[in-house]
């Protein structure tokens, strides 16, 4: 019975533990989810700006945009709670990354740790860096797929499709410029070396585009373009550092071994 309870009890305790993050992450996002509701106007206004200035139509004496509308009667209200819901979740992106790397930290080795705090630190600004990048090629992309429109045809675009075909782009591209981090994570854990990361850059930039016309939710050459020049610039930078990291811990382990060589060769001279 001993045994079994010491079996059970680390089991529990990595249950308590993933319990008291869960727990931790869902109260950041609801706090941002309430941030995101309050300023659920201006929320709205910069979503929509791509498709129609609504500062300035409303300045002009419209009281909407004609672009964009709502249909049902919970239209609104769900409306209001996907954006407060989906800003909740973005705006806590850091705490709940850090909960998940706290949870995950105390079966790392110590060199192992301060490669996640590395990685969680710089997961976030890359995300930010990408999820801007998504929304500031979003009135070249919706100009491009609206020129598809009949002249005679006026194209009305429900806003939950909208806010669908934005967040599409902005966690794609959010999530693209993780690709670096990853690659130097992995190289400073030692899973992958610098020229191996360099070495089919080919086989990169074809998949760079690939996956970008395969997952993007434009299709339009300039977008394209934009989505993948900082993908691949920023591979070629991950896998250049990663060569600089691999030719100093090679000259640290050369210098290790040499100088336990040293210390061994006193010892065979005096015997």
């Amino acid at each position: 019975m001993a045994s079994v309870n010491e079996a059970r009890m680390p089991l529990l305790d990595h249950l308590r533990e993933l319990r008291k993050r869960v727990l931790r992450s869902a109260i950041a996002v609801l706090v941002a989810f309430g941030g995101g509701w309050y300023f659920y106007d201006s929320i709205i206004v910069t979503l929509a700006k791509p498709v129609c200035d609504l500062k300035a139509a409303q300045q002009s004496g419209a009281a909407s945009c004609g672009a964009l509308y709502i249909s049902g009667v919970l239209g609104p209200l769900d409306l209001q709670i996907k954006v407060a819901l989906l800003t909740g979740i973005i705006v806590s992106a850091p705490f709940w990354l850090y909960q998940l790397w706290a949870f995950i930290a105390p079966a790392l080795h110590r060199r192992e740790k301060r490669t996640s705090v590395l990685f969680v630190a710089s997961a976030t600004p890359f995300f930010a860096m990408g999820a801007t990048l998504g929304y500031l090629i979003l009135p070249v992309a919706i100009k491009a797929l609206f020129g598809f429109t009949p002249s005679s045809i006026s194209n009305l675009v429900r806003f939950d499709d909208y806010l669908d075909f934005v967040l599409r782009v902005i966690l794609f591209v959010g999530l693209a410029f993780e690709l670096p981090i990853f690659l130097l994570t992995f190289n400073l854990i030692g899973f992958l070396r610098g020229k191996t990361i360099l070495k089919p850059w080919r086989i990169w930039i074809f998949t760079i585009f690939f996956f970008v016309a395969a997952l993007s939710p434009t299709a339009d050459p300039l977008s394209m373009v934009l989505l993948s020049g900082p993908l691949i610039l920023f591979y070629f930078m991950a896998g250049l550092i990663a060569v600089v990291v691999d030719r100093r811990r090679d000259k640290k382990a050369i210098s290790v071994e040499t100088g336990s060589a040293g210390i061994e060769a006193p010892t065979s001279i005096k015997e």
